[in-house]
């Protein structure tokens, strides 16, 4: 028996619930928030829209959509014990716990004794020829046999060995009894040939449509003679849903997913170990971007046409990051994510550094690991996409637009979130995490499955960046991940991981250790101005736990070509060396500086000058001079037919330390430029879907959505009120509406109003007048809950609301 107080529709149900049931209604489904309805009819109205319960069903877990399909086979309402009969495997507190998630998003409602799927729920969900049933299920028998002939229906109840009635409803009626009698059921299946057993067990499971000729075979015959396979369409034949839920003891579903599969550790490090691994990887990471940047420093790579980075530019970055073109492409977006590169919007478009990194540059490590971390937790540019294509089948670039992909900071979150519930120092089996996102939001049917390979890109991702070792959450990780979404709570948490990770960070040092085979060893991070000038005067070598710099020809000339003196060279390296200067170091910078200007390169075009003529003879006699066409125009002057810069690349090739000198005759000390963006913010994330309303624009929501439906639903008394259309604001001359409130003022009565504000938008209201004077009534209105004053002549109407 129902319930006498039962609802009778979606928005009786949410009128009855309580505001914290609407809250958590509008947080789980905020699409319904945007604009705030007017009342709980135009709320249930939205929520019962189809793109609107699509979202809504896309985002259930697995077992909650399994609930939500039983429903839809089930009868229209149904009861609980219904529902638990086709999902009798599930354990206890599984099928309540569904439920519940199902009436909080307003997609089922109705006591337990008549529970409803909304319909637009339930036409997706309902098995169809065109969209079958993940339940495997047809159509029930009524749906089947809805074109069939009276008298072809008649002839299935003879056959079934019914007895006949006077019209098709009956007869189908006393079919699909027979089919839901357990006891007749089975002693009709007994008498069947073992052949058209064999038929109905092929389709039990779904699909339930098979294919028979013009002349069906005699098993076949005998199933269609008594309704258990139903026409469809010409050559088709349906197993009738009630006859299957018999065959399958009542079930909905083969298996069922009730409980979410574990997260499972395949290996245990101690905490420490991780901590250390994460950290080695946090300052691997700092170096990687740091050397991306440094070499871009003087302008990157050119900007594709239809933006991003094009296929050989992302190579030589990988080339020159020393890593794979995959990863090469994550770091560049992790850069672009973090706001330190960006296009220069130039003519000829180059990306470049951003004024923002040098500002990041100054900050310590920590901080510096903590930016690109939060950058990367919350971006929706995803690098493991690059490579691939689009809708349109064209090529994903990096850098590049179509990268986007909204549900990843979810995702991210999510599966550092499940690595946070291990026990510390655990790594889980990436197999494990994936099974439980596809449980928590199963991919729709015929999509790709992007939640498991953004998962899987993000444990990739998480190792890369520190924010796991060997697998494991390390604890700055589990810092970062923090308790809010707010930019206040996510500032706490990387200040929080930023607190846990600079202890174990390498301190710079200022120092290295200088060797007799011309190499300088870094034993860590070096102190910035150190690195910086100790990059201009030796090469790397190589790079790991310890950095290697090699002392050539070419890079002291590089020193000298930026200004510094051979004494110079040699203060500093004696002051920045735990060992003494090797000899072999001294000899070479002594030398080049020696030879470095002794030849002049200017502007002719070109020319050069040297007071040692026995120089230019060399250089004349050298036949890989002849590219430049020099020729002498003095004993100590050549030109040259090649531009500066051209000169001077064919004199060092030949073994020359040419200077380059001003139209003045002064040597030009040549530095490098570092090219910088105008100022550029970070790519804002692009949400998926409306984002989640704060908790005071929900909490006025419903306070307005309250009042509109209290305005709505509230009888009013018979008034001067013109008449107007049920929900429109009431209509009144202006001494009417003035009367009406200053009666209100006295008898402390609630009035509806019709209000139109300054920019002409029309609303109502629920108000309690307080007084009237001025030309302003001043009311304390029940849709926004607070006292505000009103002009009268923006009131449009009142009309009293009767009493209860």
């Amino acid at each position: 028996m129902s319930t006498p107080d039962a609802p009778r529709s979606l928005a009786e149900a949410l009128r009855a619930s309580d505001d914290a049931t609407l809250v958590a209604l509008l947080r789980a489904r905020p699409d319904l928030l945007t604009p705030v309805p007017s009342d709980l009819t135009q709320l249930a109205t939205r929520a019962g829209t189809r793109a609107s319960v699509v979202r809504a069903l896309d985002r259930l877990d697995r077992f909650a959509q399994q609930v939500a399909e039983a429903l839809a086979v089930a009868s229209d309402p149904a009861s609980y014990e219904e529902l638990a009969g086709l999902l009798d495997e599930a354990p206890a507190g599984a099928l309540d716990r569904a439920l519940g998630t199902l009436r909080g998003q307003a997609l089922v409602w109705g006591p337990d004794d008549r529970l409803r799927l909304v319909r637009t729920a339930r036409e997706l969900l309902t098995p169809t020829p065109q969209r079958p049933s993940p339940t495997g299920l047809g159509p029930t028998v009524a749906e089947a046999v809805a074109g069939m002939s009276p008298g072809r229906v008649q002839s299935l109840v003879t056959a079934a060995g019914l007895g006949s009635t006077h019209d098709a409803v009956s007869a189908v009626e006393a079919l699909t009894g027979l089919f839901t009698d357990r006891e007749r059921m089975s002693a009709l299946l007994d008498s069947a040939p073992a052949e058209s057993v064999e038929v109905l067990s092929r389709l039990v499971w779904g699909p339930p449509y098979g294919q028979v000729s013009a002349e069906p075979a005699a098993h076949v015959r005998w199933l269609l003679d008594r309704g258990l396979l139903l026409p469809a369409a010409p050559g088709t034949v349906v197993l009738p849903r009630e006859a299957a839920l018999h065959l399958r003891g009542g079930r909905a579903h083969r298996a069922l997913e009730a409980v979410p599969p574990p997260v499972e550790a395949a290996r245990t490090y101690r905490p420490q170990v991780v901590d250390a691994t994460a950290a080695g990887q946090a300052h691997t990471a700092l170096a990687t971007v740091e050397e991306l940047l440094k070499d871009w420093d003087e302008g990157g790579p050119a900007v594709l046409r239809a933006g991003g980075l094009s296929v050989r530019d992302l190579k030589r970055t990988a080339v020159a990051l020393d890593t794979t073109e995959p990863r090469a492409a994550f770091w560049v977006e992790l850069a672009y994510a973090a706001g330190l590169i960006a296009a220069d919007g130039e003519t000829d478009e180059r990306y470049a550094a951003t004024p923002a990194y040098d500002t990041w540059l100054e900050l310590p490590a920590a901080e510096r690991w903590a930016a690109l971390a939060t950058a990367w937790l919350t971006a929706t540019r995803t690098a493991g996409v690059v490579g691939g294509r689009d809708g349109k089948d064209r090529a994903l670039s990096a850098l590049g637009p179509g990268l986007d992909r909204s549900a990843a900071p979810e995702v991210r979150h999510r599966v550092l979130t499940l690595l946070a519930a291990l026990p510390e120092g655990a790594a889980p089996d990436p197999e494990s995490v994936l099974a439980r996102l596809t449980w928590e939001r199963p991919p729709a049917a015929g999509a790709s499955d992007l939640r498991s390979r953004l998962a899987h890109w993000t444990l990739e991702e998480a190792e890369l960046l520190g924010v796991t070792g060997r697998g494991a959450l390390s604890g700055h990780g589990r810092a970062l991940l923090g308790e809010g979404t707010t930019p206040v709570e996510r500032a706490a948490a990387a200040q929080a991981a930023v607190k846990r990770l600079a202890p174990l960070l390498p301190e710079p040092l200022d120092h290295v250790l200088l060797q007799a085979d011309l190499t300088a060893v870094a034993p860590g991070p070096l102190e910035r101005p150190l690195a910086d000038a100790l990059a201009v005067l030796a090469d790397v070598e190589s790079k790991g736990g310890a950095t290697v710099y090699r002392f050539t020809q070419g890079s002291v000339r590089r020193a000298l070509d930026a200004g510094q003196s051979a004494s110079d060279l040699h203060a500093f390296l004696a002051a920045h060396s735990r060992t003494p200067v090797p000899q072999p170091l001294t000899y070479l910078i002594d030398d080049v500086a020696r030879r470095h200007g002794h030849l002049r390169v200017g502007a002719a075009s070109a020319y050069v000058r040297c007071d040692d003529e026995g120089v230019l003879e060399e250089i004349l006699a050298d036949k890989r001079s002849q590219d430049l066409r020099l020729r002498r125009l003095a004993p100590t002057v050549l030109a040259a037919q090649a531009d500066p810069a051209a000169l001077l690349d064919g004199l060092r090739a030949m073994g020359f330390a040419p200077a380059a000198e001003s139209a003045d005759g002064d040597v030009l000390i040549t530095r490098a430029h570092s090219h910088r963006t105008p100022p550029r913010t970070a790519p804002e994330p692009v949400p998926d879907g409306p984002p989640l309303p704060d908790a005071p624009l929900v909490d006025a929501a419903v306070r307005a959505i309250r009042a509109g439906d209290l305005a709505s639903t509230t009888p009013r008394k018979p008034g001067p009120a013109t008449t107007a259309a049920p929900g429109e604001p009431p209509r009144t001359t202006p001494a009417e509406t003035l009367a009406t409130v200053q009666a209100a003022v006295l008898t402390g009565e609630a009035l509806w109003i019709g209000y139109v504000n300054a920019d002409g938008a029309a609303s109502q209201h629920v108000i309690a007048p307080i007084r009237v004077e001025g030309g302003f009534v001043t009311a304390y209105d029940h849709t926004a809950d607070e006292v505000r004053t009103y002009p009268l002549h923006r009131i449009t109407g009142v009309a009293e609301l009767a009493d209860e």
